[in-house]
């Protein structure tokens, strides 16, 4: 099968546009009021208070099923209601000029600037996907479930635009591409200031010229999603749907991770109802399970293979780890040494069965330790504490084709939505 090259090519940003949206909010205009993060990071109550903190918030458009209650959700031909007044939203800010595409086509320069002082800088462009018959030159590490593939399918179609970037990793070296990323230094298009204390600044590359470099650069290389698998996977399915070549693209930030080295999270999970007693208890007839003292990464130090931490709510914390290999063979026949190593296979494939614990029933806390006990807390269960992964594996273990299980990394920083959006062209109009 003939593999496709890596392309990242310029197109003409959707974008908020300040002169106009002065007349909308009070006190001028503020960029990062607009912003919001990926769709999938708020939880109910922080997507409802996004979308209360500005009427032109991009979570408005993202979190369609915050607009209406799912029981008055009603369907307009075989699309519920709630994605057609988001598509109908995003058109009306087109059409009043709260969002503006760019006149000139371009490749757009994203830096982010975390509290902690973390610099990241990549490329926002229009991804192309791969044909039929081609194999992708973009690696998921991750699988994905339909639900949620379905649900951004549904959205981006009827929108006719994608709404946020995918975020890619790809080992550049500081090549052409990173080059052109990071030679920018004219005053930004943009900047924000969000209420975390990130920084974020988006320049626009025009001259075709670079573009090339970037294209000539890429060709030969392949690209990790970071953060972004359902998205992605969305965009393959709305190319399969549709002929018209719009849909050849989706709205990608890409990011030489040799430069920029991402910082890569954990995801912690909640059992609700499951005592600690007793998931400890269980734990000890497939694994070594030992009390450490607390939560902190420091404990993983010098113990191989897979290991967890289990914690519960009144401070108690307990490593599980040194899991016999024929138990791992077991659970996961068919996968690679490397795979069964990973602490949230042993979890997923080894653990949870034993506990009796249903996949849907497993809540996620992504990075902090301390917010996964106190959920635990609340639900009167038991908090898994996950060692992060390095990149490094993730790459290896995506590259010999395997997928790690779901919600096993949390890449960062995270691009934030609303910076820049991509219509597909020609958009209609949704009244």
């Amino acid at each position: 099968m003939p593999r496709q090259p890596l392309g990242l090519e310029p197109f003409r940003g959707l974008r908020y546009t300040d002169g106009d949206l002065d007349r909308f909010i009070d006190g001028g205009f503020d960029l990062a009021r607009l912003l919001a993060p990926p769709y999938d990071v708020p939880d109910a109550e922080e997507a409802r208070a996004l979308q209360r903190s500005d009427p032109h918030n991009a979570a408005r458009v993202t979190l369609p099923f915050e607009l209406s209650r799912a029981s008055a959700d009603g369907t307009e031909g075989a699309i519920p209601r709630r994605y057609r007044a988001a598509a109908a939203l995003l058109h009306d800010w087109v059409a009043t000029g709260v969002l503006s595409p760019d006149p000139r086509p371009a490749l757009y320069v994203y830096e982010q600037v975390t509290a902690d002082g973390r610099r990241q800088r990549g490329l926002i462009g229009n991804l192309r996907l791969p044909d039929e018959g081609s194999e992708s030159a973009v690696l998921p590490h991750e699988d994905v479930a339909d639900a949620p593939v379905h649900d951004r399918f549904t959205l981006m179609g009827v929108a006719r635009a994608n709404l946020e970037p995918i975020f890619l990793l790809y080992r550049g070296a500081g090549g052409a591409a990173s080059a052109v990323t990071e030679a920018v230094a004219d005053p930004p298009l943009v900047e924000a200031r969000t209420r975390d204390g990130s920084e974020h600044r988006l320049w626009a590359v025009t001259d075709p010229a670079d573009h090339a470099r970037v294209a000539a650069d890429l060709a030969g290389r392949s690209a990790l999603i970071a953060d972004g698998h359902h998205r992605y996977a969305a965009y393959r399915r709305l190319h399969a749907a549709h002929g018209d070549p719009g849909w050849r693209y989706g709205l990608a930030l890409l990011v030489d991770s040799d430069t920029h080295p991402p910082r890569l999270g954990a995801i912690h999970r909640v059992l609700p109802g499951l005592h600690p007693e007793e998931a400890v208890a269980a734990a000890r007839s497939v694994a070594a399970v030992e009390a450490v003292d607390g939560v902190s990464p420091r404990v993983y130090e010098g113990v191989e293979g897979p290991a967890l931490v289990l914690a519960s709510p009144d401070g108690g914390a307990h490593l599980v780890h040194g899991f016999d290999g024929d138990t791992l063979a077991r659970a996961m026949p068919g996968r690679s040494e490397q795979w069964r190593r990973l602490p949230t296979a042993a979890l997923h494939e080894v653990l949870l069965p034993l506990w009796g614990v249903p996949e849907e029933a497993v809540r996620m806390v992504h990075d902090d330790p301390g917010e996964a006990v106190a959920a635990a807390h609340h639900e009167k269960g038991t908090a898994v504490i996950v060692p992060a992964l390095d990149v490094h594996l993730v790459y290896d273990i995506a590259g010999q084709g395997e997928l790690t299980p779901r919600k096993s990394t949390s890449f960062g920083p995270k691009p934030r939505t609303g910076l820049v959006m991509r219509l597909v062209e020609p958009s209609p109009r949704y009244r």
